[in-house]
């Protein structure tokens, strides 16, 4: 199982969740990919996230996705204890206008900053929800705090950490400073959607329930062009493309091809007829000329399996 960001579902990355399913086909494991809402799985904001499960034939043809909750913990909801630790008696209303999930945490990472909730868009949501985003607190609100409606208190380490889905129970330890924390947290994987998945595996492991006659998990064709490309040994010809991609045009195929060619080597042939395309080899993270990591990695090379 791995996950990664709803980024990845976007057109670019066709042609590499297609490879990567194909690579694990070649492996002898049955994959595919599905994008997973944090808020389905009792954890009181939205963070989507994009999953991949891969099995082989015979456990995948019990393994069922997680089912989605009959309904989401508001963020009132789930903080109102924490917001009154220390006396503050505008709790109760600051719960009642905090009726909604939140939005994905982020601001976890040195790319975007320090501990705080992220972006404008997403300071604004949290504001929708008496929360100000600006910063993360040191402690709850004093008992004589201003009243949300003209205040709106700042979450704390611990405040966050719930939301992101962890319980009191678990005694989970965080190290470092707060900011450190912050980003340990803001780069998690929400512990009820990854346990909600870990049950899904577990259970098509065992064999339990009726096993399908065709597996959830099944490699979908992400993407026709780089399929077509893959499984050939020789040039193919624009034409050819569009008939196998099917009700659709040269602009389209063209598009593919160009995705395509940020993360393989595409060779071009062109004849006075017709121009053809075959498929090199896997350029990965370095496929961007400009990107930076690409001078670490000729620097480094030594450093960087």
């Amino acid at each position: 199982m791995l996950e990664n960001v709803r980024g990845l579902t976007a057109p670019r990355f066709s042609g590499y969740r297609q490879r990567v399913l194909d690579r694990l086909a070649q492996l002898g494991y049955v994959a595919n990919w599905k994008l997973l809402h944090a808020a389905d799985f009792g954890v009181a904001q939205l963070r989507p996230r994009f999953v991949l499960v891969a099995m082989r034939p015979d456990d995948a043809a019990y393994f069922r996705w997680p089912e989605p909750l009959a309904s989401s913990p508001t963020v009132g909801e789930t903080l109102r204890d924490l917001m009154s630790e220390r006396g503050w008696k505008y709790a109760d209303d600051w719960a009642a206008m905090a009726n909604g999930v939140g939005p994905t945490l982020v601001g976890g990472s040195k790319k975007h900053g320090g501990a705080d909730l992220g972006p404008t868009r997403a300071k604004a949501a949290w504001a929708k929800l008496a929360v100000d985003g600006r910063g993360i607190a040191n402690a709850a609100p004093e008992p004589n705090a201003l009243h949300p409606s003209v205040w709106h208190p700042r979450l704390t380490i611990p405040m966050v950490a719930r939301l992101q889905g962890w319980r009191d129970e678990d005694h989970w330890q965080f190290a470092g400073r707060k900011t450190s924390q912050y980003r340990q947290i803001g780069n998690a994987f929400p512990p009820p959607v990854a346990a909600a998945v870990g049950e899904s595996i577990r259970a098509a492991l065992a064999h339990e329930g009726t096993p399908h006659e065709v597996p959830q998990l099944s490699a979908d064709v992400h993407d026709p062009v780089y399929r077509a490309l893959a499984n050939a040994d020789q040039f193919i010809s624009l034409e050819r493309l569009v008939r196998i991609m099917s009700e659709t045009t040269t602009a389209t195929v063209e598009q593919h091809l160009a995705m395509l060619a940020q993360d393989f080597d595409l060779e071009v042939k062109v004849t006075d007829r017709t121009t053809s395309y075959k498929l090199g080899g896997f350029k990965g993270f370095t496929g961007q000329i400009d990107h930076r990591r690409n001078k670490y990695m000729t620097t480094h090379r030594s450093r960087v399996s």
